[in-house]
Parts: C-alpha cells; sequence; structure tokens
C-alpha cells in the first residue's frame, strides 16, 4: 500500500561492502553474512583483489554487527579504493509494488542531490546511471523489471536509484556512494538512504537542492564516503575495453551465450575478459592477440 508512513528506522536494510586486499576466504563471518568471492575489485597493482561483504537483512538496531565485520576486514589489512563502491538495499516490504512507480519519480526528482551529498566519484558514474523519463514511461505502460533497467554493459544496467531491485530482493538499491570500510561513514550512508526511502513511502514532497533536500530529511549533512580519483592508468585502461569490446563480444556471445562482457584485465600471457548473464556469477576467459586478432585460450 502507498503512501504509508513507516519511521525511517523501522525499515529493514542490507549493504554491499566492496574492499581490496585481505584475506577475504578467511574472515569468520557472522550468522548469514556473506562474502561474495566472485565480486573482485581493482587494487592499487591493477589485480583483482578483495571482495564484497553482504549481510543478511537488518534493522536499525543491529547495526553493531557492520562494526563488528568492518573490523574483522581491516584486522587482515582489507581498504576501500577509488574502485569499490557502497551500496544500500532498503526494504520496500511495508509498501510493495505499489512504491515502484513513486521511487521513479522521486528518483527524477532527487537522484542529482543524492549525488551531490554522497560526493559519488566522477569514474563511478559508470555504475550508477541516472533514471530517465522514458524508463518512467515505460513502467506505465507495461509494469516490470525490464522496464527499470538500463542498456548498455552489465555495470550500467543498474541505476544509481535501482527500483528494479524491487523484483530481485524487494528492495530499492541505492548506488552512489564511494566505497568505505568506515563504519560511521558506513552508517551515515544507510541512515540516509532509509529517510529518503521513508520520505517517498509517506508520499512527502522533497526539495530538489542538495543542502535543503537533507535537512529536509533529517539526515547528516557530512561525514559520507569520500570522494577518490582513479589512477591515470586506470582511464587508460577503460578506454582500452571501450576499444576492444566490440573485437571480443561476438566471440564471448559463442563461449556464453546471452552474456556480456563486464570488464578486461591484463594478465600475463594475455587479457582476462570477465562476462556475465543475467542471475549467474561472473565467468572468465583468457584470450591471446595474435597476427589475425584475439584468440580465445581457455575458461578460467
Amino acid at each position: 500500500m502507498w503512501p504509508n508512513e513507516v519511521h525511517w528506522n523501522e525499515l529493514q536494510f542490507g549493504v554491499e561492502i566492496e574492499f581490496v586486499g585481505g584475506a577475504p576466504e578467511e574472515v569468520e563471518l557472522l550468522p548469514g553474512w556473506v562474502m561474495s568471492l566472485d565480486e573482485r575489485q581493482t587494487d592499487e597493482s591493477g589485480r583483482e583483489s578483495g571482495s564484497e561483504l553482504k549481510p543478511p537483512p537488518l534493522r536499525w538496531e543491529q547495526r553493531e554487527q557492520i562494526r563488528d565485520m568492518l573490523g574483522r576486514l581491516q584486522a587482515q589489512g582489507a581498504q576501500a579504493n577509488w574502485s569499490c563502491g557502497l551500496h544500500v538495499h532498503v526494504g520496500l516490504e511495508k509498501w510493495g509494488e505499489a512504491i515502484v512507480k513513486p521511487l521513479l519519480v522521486a528518483a527524477l526528482l532527487h537522484q542529482n542531490a543524492l549525488q551531490s551529498i554522497l560526493q559519488t566519484s566522477g569514474h563511478r558514474l559508470l555504475f550508477c546511471p541516472p533514471v530517465t523519463r522514458q524508463m518512467v514511461e515505460r513502467f506505465e505502460a507495461s509494469p516490470g523489471p525490464m522496464a527499470l533497467r538500463n542498456s548498455g554493459r552489465p555495470q550500467s544496467h543498474r541505476c544509481g536509484v535501482n527500483t528494479a531491485s524491487w523484483y530481485d530482493w524487494g528492495t530499492v538499491e541505492i548506488r552512489y556512494a564511494n566505497g568505505s570500510l568506515d563504519y560511521e561513514e558506513v552508517v551515515r550512508t544507510i541512515e540516509l538512504c532509509l529517510r529518503f526511502v521513508a520520505a517517498v513511502g509517506a508520499g512527502r514532497k522533497l526539495p530538489a537542492e542538495p543542502d535543503a533536500f537533507v535537512t529536509a530529511l533529517g539526515a547528516p549533512a557530512g561525514g559520507y564516503p569520500p570522494q577518490t580519483l582513479a589512477p591515470q592508468w586506470h582511464q587508460e585502461r577503460v578506454w582500452l575495453e571501450n576499444a576492444l569490446i566490440p573485437v571480443i563480444a561476438p566471440q564471448i556471445e559463442r563461449l556464453l551465450p546471452g552474456s556480456e562482457i563486464h570488464h578486461m584485465l591484463p594478465v600475463e600471457g594475455g587479457l582476462l575478459v570477465a562476462a556475465e548473464r543475467s542471475g549467474e556469477d561472473l565467468s572468465r576467459f583468457m584470450f591471446r592477440p595474435t597476427a589475425l586478432g584475439w584468440d580465445y585460450v581457455r575458461t578460467l
């Protein structure tokens, strides 16, 4: 049912915590927590490391679990760098599908404010494209998850305010925050997202200007994960990826039909190409350059 007034700290939430380094396979997990070992990030050497840590659905009074798990990561030397993000899931069970369109409309009005408050690093905008008026119109014509996904590479399917997550997890996913392993920064980000969703759920009208927006929500005005610049070599790698994708994509389609290239990494002996098919873990393939192009070597 929408609108329906629910206090922000009564909502369930989850948070995806990306990091580099450490030894994620060895971290002792609290009950229900998951280490997504397939979700590796790019470390300062340009290699894949770290992972993504996720809790079970939590309530606000359970947030100390986050402090505990962040401490375990930090004790192993894990860090959040420029390649990491912090994605907050807010449960929509209090409203159901009825809140999806109001969230889309709210995203059109307030996604720039959220991006500004959370100081989204420019190179991370690939992972959180904007909701568009066309998406709202598609959803009005044919409600469902396909209306809520952007086209493009897998990273760009999920908007900064990702309402398609309702159909996968019963949540809305807010993806603008930069990576962090600092407890205070993480919980401030969660609080902002909870307050925003609760306000939309109650049908409140919010100002568009960032300072007025955050004041109206009663959320912290600052103290969120700071911007971090990507190194030049990463920017150059992205340019190379964009040039190679059209060349290698036909081979990936033959190897893994219905998939899309997620990322590429130069490795000893060739090029690692990671591809994603909806609902499945990443698959990785090795290619090597030849005089005639790029040859598939093996599946990793």
